[in-house]
């Protein structure tokens, strides 16, 4: 069995949408999924890339970002591991580190990932919550997931499913230690349904995005930290007034 999977690029933070407007673009992260039982009897998935980031991008798949998301969804769902004689080719145009939501791609194509490989058939709200356990922003993942023009939020949820959703990253994807057995981490945090909700906007197809993309990288928690922890009431209404346009 082989297929593709296909996760675009986003652009979020957009006007003033922070945290809430994501716009889906023409730059790619893509998986080529192979299965072939009789190649080879190892669950381990066998990881290759190239393009972006190859340099980079960690190929043990129990510290790849995409395979130890698609992992915690099967997990999630009573699956304990990979199918025998998987192997999986990433070709990445999306740079790390500038921007353009290279992580939020590589959670949504683990989420798919665990989605085809399971035969789960999750709709893509519930996709949308696995998404949302790892990366908690939901604006570029939401983006990268629904595609073109999005506004999303984080729904108020009652205590219980608040707790469920807001447990450590640690918890949701753990750092496997190098003597981990097969039942190592097998019982994973289920995320709560309806974490986000999104509204699709429409887009002209008379504008055209163009990104600068930096000659250096910067994440996203240095990012964030350079913001003030608050706000005049004058400026949130200044921002607020924008987003009605």
């Amino acid at each position: 069995m082989a297929f593709e999977i296909c996760v675009p690029a986003t652009s979020a933070n957009i006007g003033p949408g922070f945290d809430v407007v994501g716009l889906s673009l023409s730059l790619y992260l893509r998986l080529q999924v192979n299965i072939d039982v009789e190649t080879s009897s190892s669950r381990t998935p066998t990881l290759s890339y190239e393009g972006e980031g190859a340099d980079e991008a960690p190929l043990d798949p129990y510290k790849n970002l995409t395979t130890r998301v698609a992992l915690y969804v099967l997990r999630c769902h009573g699956i304990s591991s990979f199918p025998a004689g998987i192997s999986i080719h990433v070709k990445n145009e999306i740079p790390f580190g500038r921007g353009l939501g290279s992580s939020g791609a590589a959670v949504i194509a683990g989420v798919l990932l665990g989605d085809r490989l399971g035969d789960l058939k999750l709709s893509t709200e519930r996709m949308l919550d696995f998404a949302l356990m790892v990366e908690r922003h939901p604006d570029n993942v939401t983006a990268a997931l629904i595609g073109g023009f999005v506004g999303s939020y984080l729904r108020e949820l009652d205590e219980s499913s608040t707790a469920a959703a807001s447990v450590p990253l640690a918890e949701v994807l753990p750092e496997y230690p190098p003597d981990a057995g097969e039942d190592w981490g097998r019982d994973p945090p289920f995320p709560p349904t309806g974490i986000g909700h999104y509204v699709r906007f429409r887009w002209a197809q008379e504008i055209k995005a163009v990104a600068i993309i930096p000659q250096f990288e910067l994440s996203t928690a240095k990012a964030r930290a350079a913001l003030p922890n608050s706000y005049s009431r004058k400026d949130v209404i200044f921002n607020l007034q924008r987003d009605e346009r």
